[in-house]
Protein backbone atom coordinates (compact mmCIF):
# COMPACT_ATOMS: atom_id res chain seq x y z
CA UNK A 1 0.00 0.00 0.00
CA UNK A 2 2.97 2.30 0.62
CA UNK A 3 4.45 1.89 -2.87
CA UNK A 4 1.65 3.30 -5.10
CA UNK A 5 1.07 6.41 -2.96
CA UNK A 6 4.80 7.09 -2.61
CA UNK A 7 5.23 6.83 -6.39
CA UNK A 8 2.45 9.36 -6.96
CA UNK A 9 3.70 12.05 -4.59
CA UNK A 10 7.42 11.58 -5.24
CA UNK A 11 6.94 12.14 -8.99
CA UNK A 12 4.95 15.35 -8.45
CA UNK A 13 7.90 17.07 -6.80
CA UNK A 14 10.16 16.18 -9.75
CA UNK A 15 8.06 17.79 -12.51
CA UNK A 16 10.12 21.02 -12.66
CA UNK A 17 13.29 18.91 -12.81
CA UNK A 18 11.92 16.92 -15.76
CA UNK A 19 11.26 20.12 -17.74
CA UNK A 20 14.96 21.03 -17.43
CA UNK A 21 16.30 17.48 -17.89
CA UNK A 22 14.37 16.81 -21.12
CA UNK A 23 13.98 20.38 -22.36
CA UNK A 24 10.18 20.18 -22.67
CA UNK A 25 7.16 22.21 -21.52
CA UNK A 26 5.43 21.83 -18.16
CA UNK A 27 2.27 20.67 -20.00
CA UNK A 28 4.27 17.79 -21.50
CA UNK A 29 5.82 16.62 -18.23
CA UNK A 30 2.41 16.51 -16.55
CA UNK A 31 1.88 13.27 -18.49
CA UNK A 32 4.46 11.65 -16.19
CA UNK A 33 1.79 11.91 -13.47
CA UNK A 34 -1.29 11.54 -15.68
CA UNK A 35 -0.11 8.34 -17.43
CA UNK A 36 0.38 6.67 -14.04
CA UNK A 37 -3.02 7.73 -12.68
CA UNK A 38 -4.88 6.98 -15.93
CA UNK A 39 -3.60 3.40 -16.12
CA UNK A 40 -4.45 2.76 -12.45
CA UNK A 41 -7.97 4.11 -12.93
CA UNK A 42 -8.47 2.15 -16.16
CA UNK A 43 -7.21 -1.25 -14.98
CA UNK A 44 -7.93 -1.46 -11.26
CA UNK A 45 -11.31 -3.22 -11.45
CA UNK A 46 -10.10 -5.67 -14.11
CA UNK A 47 -7.05 -6.75 -12.12
CA UNK A 48 -9.18 -7.09 -8.98
CA UNK A 49 -11.46 -9.53 -10.77
CA UNK A 50 -8.50 -11.32 -12.36
CA UNK A 51 -7.10 -11.88 -8.86
CA UNK A 52 -10.39 -13.43 -7.74
CA UNK A 53 -10.25 -15.89 -10.66
CA UNK A 54 -6.56 -16.77 -11.04
CA UNK A 55 -5.29 -16.33 -7.48
CA UNK A 56 -4.58 -13.12 -5.59
CA UNK A 57 -1.15 -14.02 -4.21
CA UNK A 58 0.16 -15.05 -7.61
CA UNK A 59 -1.14 -11.87 -9.28
CA UNK A 60 0.12 -9.66 -6.45
CA UNK A 61 3.65 -11.03 -6.88
CA UNK A 62 3.40 -10.41 -10.65
CA UNK A 63 2.16 -6.87 -9.96
CA UNK A 64 5.08 -6.22 -7.62
CA UNK A 65 7.50 -7.49 -10.25
CA UNK A 66 5.94 -5.26 -12.94
CA UNK A 67 5.92 -2.24 -10.63
CA UNK A 68 9.55 -2.76 -9.59
CA UNK A 69 10.82 -3.44 -13.10
CA UNK A 70 8.94 -0.45 -14.54
CA UNK A 71 10.42 1.74 -11.78
CA UNK A 72 13.92 0.78 -12.92
CA UNK A 73 12.99 1.58 -16.53
CA UNK A 74 11.70 4.99 -15.38
CA UNK A 75 15.09 5.74 -13.83
CA UNK A 76 16.89 4.67 -17.03
CA UNK A 77 14.60 6.69 -19.34
CA UNK A 78 16.59 8.46 -22.10
CA UNK A 79 13.64 10.63 -23.17
CA UNK A 80 10.40 12.02 -21.79
CA UNK A 81 8.18 9.73 -23.87
CA UNK A 82 10.13 6.66 -22.74
CA UNK A 83 9.61 7.86 -19.15
CA UNK A 84 5.87 8.32 -19.73
CA UNK A 85 5.58 4.81 -21.21
CA UNK A 86 7.49 3.35 -18.26
CA UNK A 87 5.23 5.27 -15.86
CA UNK A 88 2.20 3.72 -17.58
CA UNK A 89 3.69 0.25 -16.97
CA UNK A 90 4.39 1.26 -13.37
CA UNK A 91 0.72 2.26 -13.09
CA UNK A 92 -0.32 -1.22 -14.25
CA UNK A 93 1.69 -2.73 -11.40
CA UNK A 94 0.33 -0.16 -8.95
CA UNK A 95 -3.26 -1.05 -9.96
CA UNK A 96 -2.59 -4.65 -8.88
CA UNK A 97 -1.13 -3.52 -5.54
CA UNK A 98 -4.05 -1.19 -4.77
CA UNK A 99 -6.74 -3.68 -5.83
CA UNK A 100 -5.42 -6.76 -4.04
CA UNK A 101 -3.77 -5.49 -0.86
CA UNK A 102 -7.09 -4.58 0.76
CA UNK A 103 -8.62 -7.85 -0.47
CA UNK A 104 -6.08 -9.82 1.59
CA UNK A 105 -7.39 -8.34 4.85
CA UNK A 106 -10.32 -10.77 4.82
CA UNK A 107 -7.96 -13.75 4.53
CA UNK A 108 -5.06 -12.67 6.72
CA UNK A 109 -6.78 -10.81 9.59
CA UNK A 110 -9.46 -11.96 12.08
CA UNK A 111 -12.81 -10.27 11.41
CA UNK A 112 -12.77 -8.55 14.82
CA UNK A 113 -9.55 -6.74 13.84
CA UNK A 114 -10.65 -5.66 10.34
CA UNK A 115 -10.93 -2.00 11.35
CA UNK A 116 -7.41 -1.92 12.77
CA UNK A 117 -6.03 -3.49 9.60
CA UNK A 118 -7.89 -0.99 7.41
CA UNK A 119 -6.59 1.83 9.58
CA UNK A 120 -3.04 0.53 9.15
CA UNK A 121 -3.47 0.44 5.36
CA UNK A 122 -4.72 4.03 5.50
CA UNK A 123 -1.68 4.96 7.57
CA UNK A 124 0.71 3.45 5.04
CA UNK A 125 -1.01 5.26 2.18
CA UNK A 126 -0.73 8.55 4.10
CA UNK A 127 2.93 7.87 4.96
CA UNK A 128 3.67 7.40 1.26
CA UNK A 129 1.90 10.65 0.40
CA UNK A 130 3.68 12.57 3.17
CA UNK A 131 7.09 11.03 2.56
CA UNK A 132 7.12 11.57 -1.21
CA UNK A 133 7.83 15.32 -1.46
CA UNK A 134 10.55 15.41 1.21
CA UNK A 135 12.25 12.16 0.15
CA UNK A 136 12.01 13.17 -3.51
CA UNK A 137 13.57 16.55 -2.81
CA UNK A 138 16.49 14.99 -0.94
CA UNK A 139 17.13 12.33 -3.60
CA UNK A 140 16.94 14.79 -6.52
CA UNK A 141 19.22 17.31 -4.82
CA UNK A 142 21.78 14.71 -3.72
CA UNK A 143 21.78 12.02 -6.39
CA UNK A 144 19.69 13.16 -9.38
CA UNK A 145 16.10 12.52 -10.50
CA UNK A 146 16.54 8.82 -11.54
CA UNK A 147 16.95 7.88 -7.86
CA UNK A 148 13.29 8.74 -7.09
CA UNK A 149 12.45 5.69 -9.22
CA UNK A 150 15.43 3.49 -8.28
CA UNK A 151 14.35 3.71 -4.62
CA UNK A 152 11.48 1.37 -5.55
CA UNK A 153 13.92 -1.43 -6.41
CA UNK A 154 14.87 -2.34 -2.81
CA UNK A 155 11.36 -1.51 -1.55
CA UNK A 156 9.73 -3.64 -4.26
CA UNK A 157 12.04 -6.60 -3.68
CA UNK A 158 11.40 -6.39 0.08
CA UNK A 159 7.63 -6.30 -0.52
CA UNK A 160 7.91 -9.33 -2.82
CA UNK A 161 9.80 -11.24 -0.12
CA UNK A 162 7.21 -10.35 2.54
CA UNK A 163 4.28 -11.23 0.24
CA UNK A 164 5.79 -14.54 -0.85
CA UNK A 165 6.63 -15.66 2.70
CA UNK A 166 3.65 -14.40 4.72
CA UNK A 167 0.46 -13.99 2.66
CA UNK A 168 -2.07 -16.87 2.46
CA UNK A 169 -1.70 -19.12 -0.57
CA UNK A 170 -4.13 -19.21 -3.50
CA UNK A 171 -7.04 -21.64 -3.62
CA UNK A 172 -8.62 -23.26 -6.66
CA UNK A 173 -12.14 -21.96 -5.88
CA UNK A 174 -12.33 -19.52 -8.80
CA UNK A 175 -11.44 -22.16 -11.38
CA UNK A 176 -13.59 -24.84 -9.75
CA UNK A 177 -16.60 -22.55 -9.88
CA UNK A 178 -16.17 -22.24 -13.64
CA UNK A 179 -15.39 -18.52 -13.47
CA UNK A 180 -14.08 -16.94 -16.65
CA UNK A 181 -12.56 -13.55 -17.30
CA UNK A 182 -15.00 -11.09 -18.88
CA UNK A 183 -13.00 -9.76 -21.83
CA UNK A 184 -15.76 -7.62 -23.38
CA UNK A 185 -16.77 -6.09 -20.05
CA UNK A 186 -13.13 -5.40 -19.21
CA UNK A 187 -12.57 -3.60 -22.52
CA UNK A 188 -15.75 -1.50 -22.26
CA UNK A 189 -15.09 -0.48 -18.66
CA UNK A 190 -11.45 0.36 -19.38
CA UNK A 191 -12.44 2.57 -22.33
CA UNK A 192 -15.17 4.30 -20.32
CA UNK A 193 -12.95 4.95 -17.30
CA UNK A 194 -10.06 6.10 -19.47
CA UNK A 195 -12.34 8.54 -21.33
CA UNK A 196 -13.72 9.91 -18.05
CA UNK A 197 -10.29 10.35 -16.49
CA UNK A 198 -9.02 12.16 -19.60
CA UNK A 199 -12.15 14.36 -19.67
CA UNK A 200 -11.46 15.41 -16.08
CA UNK A 201 -7.72 16.04 -16.51
CA UNK A 202 -7.17 17.52 -19.98
CA UNK A 203 -7.32 21.31 -19.91
CA UNK A 204 -6.75 21.52 -16.14
CA UNK A 205 -10.37 22.17 -15.20
CA UNK A 206 -11.35 24.18 -18.30
CA UNK A 207 -13.96 22.20 -20.21
CA UNK A 208 -13.64 22.43 -23.98
CA UNK A 209 -15.20 20.48 -26.85
CA UNK A 210 -12.69 17.63 -26.40
CA UNK A 211 -13.58 17.28 -22.72
CA UNK A 212 -17.29 17.17 -23.56
CA UNK A 213 -16.72 14.57 -26.28
CA UNK A 214 -14.70 12.41 -23.88
CA UNK A 215 -17.34 12.73 -21.18
CA UNK A 216 -20.10 11.71 -23.60
CA UNK A 217 -17.94 8.77 -24.73
CA UNK A 218 -17.51 7.73 -21.09
CA UNK A 219 -21.28 7.79 -20.50
CA UNK A 220 -21.91 5.74 -23.66
CA UNK A 221 -19.19 3.32 -22.58
CA UNK A 222 -20.72 2.86 -19.12
CA UNK A 223 -24.14 2.23 -20.70
CA UNK A 224 -22.67 -0.39 -23.04
CA UNK A 225 -20.77 -1.95 -20.12
CA UNK A 226 -23.93 -2.30 -18.02
CA UNK A 227 -25.78 -3.96 -20.93
CA UNK A 228 -22.85 -6.33 -21.53
CA UNK A 229 -22.65 -7.27 -17.83
CA UNK A 230 -26.33 -8.22 -17.65
CA UNK A 231 -25.75 -10.72 -20.48
CA UNK A 232 -22.32 -12.07 -19.45
CA UNK A 233 -22.13 -15.60 -18.03
CA UNK A 234 -19.27 -14.59 -15.71
CA UNK A 235 -19.48 -10.79 -15.44
CA UNK A 236 -16.62 -8.54 -14.40
CA UNK A 237 -18.99 -6.80 -11.97
CA UNK A 238 -22.23 -8.37 -10.79
CA UNK A 239 -24.75 -5.55 -11.14
CA UNK A 240 -26.92 -7.11 -8.44
CA UNK A 241 -24.35 -6.28 -5.78
CA UNK A 242 -25.26 -2.58 -6.04
CA UNK A 243 -28.62 -3.48 -4.49
CA UNK A 244 -26.67 -4.07 -1.27
CA UNK A 245 -26.94 -0.68 0.50
CA UNK A 246 -23.68 -1.18 2.41
CA UNK A 247 -21.70 -1.58 -0.81
CA UNK A 248 -23.48 1.02 -2.94
CA UNK A 249 -23.46 3.75 -0.27
CA UNK A 250 -19.86 2.90 0.61
CA UNK A 251 -18.74 3.47 -2.98
CA UNK A 252 -20.71 6.74 -3.32
CA UNK A 253 -19.46 8.14 -0.01
CA UNK A 254 -15.86 7.26 -0.87
CA UNK A 255 -16.08 9.21 -4.15
CA UNK A 256 -17.70 12.24 -2.49
CA UNK A 257 -15.26 12.37 0.40
CA UNK A 258 -12.12 12.04 -1.72
CA UNK A 259 -13.42 14.80 -4.00
CA UNK A 260 -13.30 17.04 -0.92
CA UNK A 261 -9.87 15.77 0.14
CA UNK A 262 -8.57 16.72 -3.30
CA UNK A 263 -9.76 20.30 -2.68
CA UNK A 264 -7.20 20.63 0.12
CA UNK A 265 -4.44 19.54 -2.27
CA UNK A 266 -5.55 21.71 -5.21
CA UNK A 267 -6.62 24.90 -3.44
CA UNK A 268 -4.30 24.82 -0.43
CA UNK A 269 -0.98 25.68 -2.14
CA UNK A 270 -2.47 28.70 -3.98
CA UNK A 271 -4.15 30.04 -0.84
CA UNK A 272 -1.01 29.63 1.25
CA UNK A 273 1.30 31.25 -1.31
CA UNK A 274 -0.95 33.97 -2.76
CA UNK A 275 -3.18 34.96 0.19
CA UNK A 276 -0.88 34.17 3.13
CA UNK A 277 2.37 34.99 1.20
CA UNK A 278 4.28 31.88 2.32
CA UNK A 279 7.40 30.78 0.45
CA UNK A 280 7.64 27.35 -1.18
CA UNK A 281 9.34 25.73 1.82
CA UNK A 282 6.68 26.88 4.27
CA UNK A 283 3.88 25.95 1.86
CA UNK A 284 5.31 22.43 1.74
CA UNK A 285 5.57 22.31 5.53
CA UNK A 286 1.95 23.39 6.01
CA UNK A 287 0.71 21.02 3.29
CA UNK A 288 2.52 18.08 4.88
CA UNK A 289 0.46 18.51 8.08
CA UNK A 290 -2.51 16.75 6.46
CA UNK A 291 -0.75 13.48 5.50
CA UNK A 292 1.14 13.48 8.81
CA UNK A 293 -2.13 13.68 10.76
CA UNK A 294 -3.60 10.92 8.57
CA UNK A 295 -0.55 8.74 9.25
CA UNK A 296 -0.80 9.28 13.01
CA UNK A 297 -4.56 8.75 13.28
CA UNK A 298 -5.01 5.78 10.90
CA UNK A 299 -4.41 2.92 13.36
CA UNK A 300 -6.21 4.57 16.35
CA UNK A 301 -9.15 5.24 14.01
CA UNK A 302 -9.20 1.57 13.02
CA UNK A 303 -9.24 0.49 16.66
CA UNK A 304 -12.19 2.80 17.31
CA UNK A 305 -14.00 1.14 14.40
CA UNK A 306 -13.37 -2.32 15.87
CA UNK A 307 -14.61 -1.19 19.27
CA UNK A 308 -17.67 0.94 18.44
CA UNK A 309 -18.71 -0.30 15.00
CA UNK A 310 -18.13 0.88 11.46
CA UNK A 311 -21.54 2.52 10.98
CA UNK A 312 -21.24 4.89 13.94
CA UNK A 313 -17.62 5.77 13.18
CA UNK A 314 -18.46 6.50 9.52
CA UNK A 315 -20.96 9.14 10.61
CA UNK A 316 -18.62 10.63 13.26
CA UNK A 317 -15.83 10.89 10.68
CA UNK A 318 -18.16 12.65 8.21
CA UNK A 319 -19.37 15.05 10.92
CA UNK A 320 -15.75 15.94 11.74
CA UNK A 321 -15.05 16.60 8.05
CA UNK A 322 -18.17 18.78 7.79
CA UNK A 323 -17.10 20.82 10.81
CA UNK A 324 -13.55 21.29 9.48
CA UNK A 325 -14.74 22.19 5.96
CA UNK A 326 -17.28 24.68 7.38
CA UNK A 327 -14.84 26.34 9.80
CA UNK A 328 -11.99 26.72 7.29
CA UNK A 329 -13.74 29.31 5.07
CA UNK A 330 -14.76 31.37 8.11
CA UNK A 331 -11.22 31.75 9.47
CA UNK A 332 -9.91 35.25 8.65
CA UNK A 333 -6.66 35.62 6.71
CA UNK A 334 -5.13 37.49 9.66
CA UNK A 335 -4.93 34.23 11.63
CA UNK A 336 -2.26 33.07 9.16
CA UNK A 337 -1.08 29.45 8.79
CA UNK A 338 -2.46 28.27 12.19
CA UNK A 339 -5.94 29.34 11.05
CA UNK A 340 -5.55 27.06 8.05
CA UNK A 341 -3.81 24.13 9.73
CA UNK A 342 -6.27 23.71 12.65
CA UNK A 343 -9.37 23.04 10.49
CA UNK A 344 -7.23 20.99 8.10
CA UNK A 345 -6.26 18.70 10.98
CA UNK A 346 -9.95 18.19 11.82
CA UNK A 347 -10.74 17.41 8.16
CA UNK A 348 -7.85 14.96 7.87
CA UNK A 349 -8.53 13.17 11.16
CA UNK A 350 -12.19 12.86 10.16
CA UNK A 351 -11.14 11.46 6.80
CA UNK A 352 -8.87 8.86 8.44
CA UNK A 353 -11.75 7.74 10.66
CA UNK A 354 -14.20 7.68 7.73
CA UNK A 355 -11.81 5.73 5.53
CA UNK A 356 -11.13 3.04 8.13
CA UNK A 357 -14.85 2.71 8.94
CA UNK A 358 -16.11 2.76 5.35
CA UNK A 359 -13.49 0.28 4.11
CA UNK A 360 -14.36 -2.02 7.00
CA UNK A 361 -18.11 -1.79 6.28
CA UNK A 362 -17.62 -2.63 2.61
CA UNK A 363 -15.02 -5.39 2.97
CA UNK A 364 -15.98 -7.12 6.21
CA UNK A 365 -18.64 -9.53 4.92
CA UNK A 366 -17.65 -9.86 1.26
CA UNK A 367 -17.46 -13.45 0.01
CA UNK A 368 -14.00 -14.77 -0.77
CA UNK A 369 -14.56 -14.99 -4.52
CA UNK A 370 -15.50 -11.28 -4.72
CA UNK A 371 -12.90 -9.67 -2.43
CA UNK A 372 -10.59 -8.63 -5.24
CA UNK A 373 -13.21 -6.92 -7.38
CA UNK A 374 -14.98 -5.24 -4.42
CA UNK A 375 -11.65 -3.93 -3.11
CA UNK A 376 -10.86 -2.70 -6.62
CA UNK A 377 -14.18 -0.87 -6.97
CA UNK A 378 -13.64 0.75 -3.57
CA UNK A 379 -10.21 1.95 -4.69
CA UNK A 380 -11.70 3.03 -8.03
CA UNK A 381 -14.33 5.18 -6.30
CA UNK A 382 -11.51 6.85 -4.37
CA UNK A 383 -9.50 7.45 -7.56
CA UNK A 384 -12.52 8.84 -9.40
CA UNK A 385 -13.13 11.19 -6.49
CA UNK A 386 -9.54 12.43 -6.66
CA UNK A 387 -9.69 12.89 -10.44
CA UNK A 388 -13.07 14.65 -10.25
CA UNK A 389 -11.99 16.77 -7.30
CA UNK A 390 -8.90 18.03 -9.11
CA UNK A 391 -11.08 19.21 -12.00
CA UNK A 392 -14.31 20.34 -10.33
CA UNK A 393 -12.85 21.87 -7.16
CA UNK A 394 -10.12 23.55 -9.20
CA UNK A 395 -12.78 25.02 -11.50
CA UNK A 396 -14.88 26.29 -8.56
CA UNK A 397 -11.78 27.91 -7.07
CA UNK A 398 -10.84 29.61 -10.34
CA UNK A 399 -14.39 30.87 -11.01
CA UNK A 400 -14.84 32.17 -7.47
CA UNK A 401 -11.43 33.89 -7.63
CA UNK A 402 -12.53 35.63 -10.82
CA UNK A 403 -9.48 34.73 -12.90
CA UNK A 404 -7.99 31.85 -14.88
CA UNK A 405 -4.47 32.83 -13.72
CA UNK A 406 -4.50 32.38 -9.94
CA UNK A 407 -0.89 33.54 -9.58
CA UNK A 408 -1.90 36.98 -10.86
CA UNK A 409 -5.04 37.26 -8.71
CA UNK A 410 -5.49 39.67 -5.84
CA UNK A 411 -4.91 38.03 -2.40
CA UNK A 412 -8.47 38.93 -1.39
CA UNK A 413 -9.84 37.22 -4.50
CA UNK A 414 -7.79 34.09 -3.76
CA UNK A 415 -9.10 34.03 -0.17
CA UNK A 416 -12.69 34.41 -1.43
CA UNK A 417 -12.12 31.58 -3.92
CA UNK A 418 -10.88 29.35 -1.13
CA UNK A 419 -13.92 30.22 1.02
CA UNK A 420 -16.39 29.36 -1.76
CA UNK A 421 -14.54 26.10 -2.57
CA UNK A 422 -14.65 24.84 1.01
CA UNK A 423 -18.28 25.83 1.51
CA UNK A 424 -18.94 23.65 -1.57
CA UNK A 425 -16.79 20.93 0.03
CA UNK A 426 -18.86 21.11 3.23
CA UNK A 427 -21.97 20.72 1.08
CA UNK A 428 -20.57 17.55 -0.51
CA UNK A 429 -19.82 16.07 2.92
CA UNK A 430 -23.39 16.84 4.00
CA UNK A 431 -24.55 14.90 0.93
CA UNK A 432 -22.29 12.02 2.02
CA UNK A 433 -23.85 12.19 5.50
CA UNK A 434 -27.30 11.96 3.92
CA UNK A 435 -26.13 8.93 1.93
CA UNK A 436 -24.78 7.35 5.15
CA UNK A 437 -28.06 7.80 7.03
CA UNK A 438 -30.03 6.61 3.99
CA UNK A 439 -27.84 3.52 3.67
CA UNK A 440 -28.33 2.66 7.35
CA UNK A 441 -32.10 3.02 6.98
CA UNK A 442 -32.11 0.78 3.90
CA UNK A 443 -29.96 -1.81 5.69
CA UNK A 444 -32.33 -1.92 8.68
CA UNK A 445 -35.33 -2.18 6.36
CA UNK A 446 -33.72 -5.02 4.43
CA UNK A 447 -32.90 -6.83 7.68
CA UNK A 448 -36.52 -6.54 8.90
CA UNK A 449 -38.02 -7.78 5.62
CA UNK A 450 -35.55 -10.65 5.14
CA UNK A 451 -37.47 -13.97 4.99
CA UNK A 452 -37.02 -16.23 7.97
CA UNK A 453 -36.09 -19.91 7.69
CA UNK A 454 -39.01 -21.91 6.35
CA UNK A 455 -40.83 -18.94 4.81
Amino acid sequence: MLLPSLSTSIANVALPTFTDAFGVSFQAVQWVVLAYLLVITTLIVSVGRLGDITGRKRLLLIGLAVFTGASVLCGLAPSLWFLIAARAAQGAGAAVLMALTMAFVGEAVPKAQTGTAMGLLGTMSAVGTALGPSLGGVLIAGFGWPTIFFINLPLGLLAMLFAWRTLPGDSEEGRKAGAHFDNLGTLLLALALGAYALAMTIGRGQFGSLNVALLISALIGIGAFIIAETKAASPLIRMGMFRNPVLSTGFVMSALVTTVVMATLVVGPFYLSEALHLDAARVGLVMSSGPIVAALTGVPAGRLVDRFGAGVMTIIGLIAMTVGSSVLPMVPVRFGPPGYVAPLIVITAGYALFQAANNTSVMKDVTKDQRGVISAILNLSRNLGLVTGASVMGAIFAIASGTSDITAADPGAVAFGMHVTFFAAAGLILVALGVAFGGRALSRSAAHTKPQAGE
